[in-house]
């Protein structure tokens, strides 16, 4: 049980990156959330101490490596919107889980526009707005992903 708790931190961020990979039919995939973003910024609020913005960069590079993206593109994007997270923990505590939400949603279409920034600066791609569909489904279950990392936070009594 201990060497678990030690590591719940890493095994929900590995899920998640699993998730943001996994396979989807091809109708569904432009409404994929950012799982790897939800699970950080959930760690990020509750334990700054322990997720902050070099563990962004770290899975952001992971993130591009999988995704096979520019490396550097979502590791800079994520620390970015980690940062601004960190920066502001003690004041999105307070929030309501609804009001996180569209806290996460702002957060998530800052993300994506910082992706696309990146992406049109290196790479020839254009703005459409189904790129932007993502923040939608992020805003959407981030209440059942906040409620369910913080049951397990509390029943592994992660610190």
């Amino acid at each position: 049980m201990i060497k678990i708790r030690s590591y719940i931190i890493a095994i929900t961020i590995l899920l998640a990156l699993m998730l943001q990979i996994m396979p989807m039919p091809i109708v569904l995939h432009q409404y994929r959330p950012d799982w790897v973003f939800m699970v950080l910024a959930y760690w990020t609020l509750a334990l700054p101490n322990r997720v902050n913005i070099g563990i962004a960069f770290i899975n952001g590079l992971a993130l591009d490596i999988l995704l096979g993206t520019t490396l550097g593109v979502h590791s800079f994007a994520l620390s970015a919107t980690i940062f601004v997270l960190a920066a502001n923990y003690q004041r999105l505590r307070n929030y309501s889980v609804w009001q996180q939400a569209f806290i996460i949603g702002t957060l998530a279409a800052f993300y994506h526009l910082l992706v696309f920034w990146l992406q049109h600066l290196l790479t020839d791609v254009y703005f459409i707005f189904t790129y932007l569909w993502p923040v939608v489904t992020t805003m959407a279950l981030w209440p059942w992903v906040f409620m369910l990392l913080r049951k397990l936070r509390r029943q592994m009594q992660v610190n």
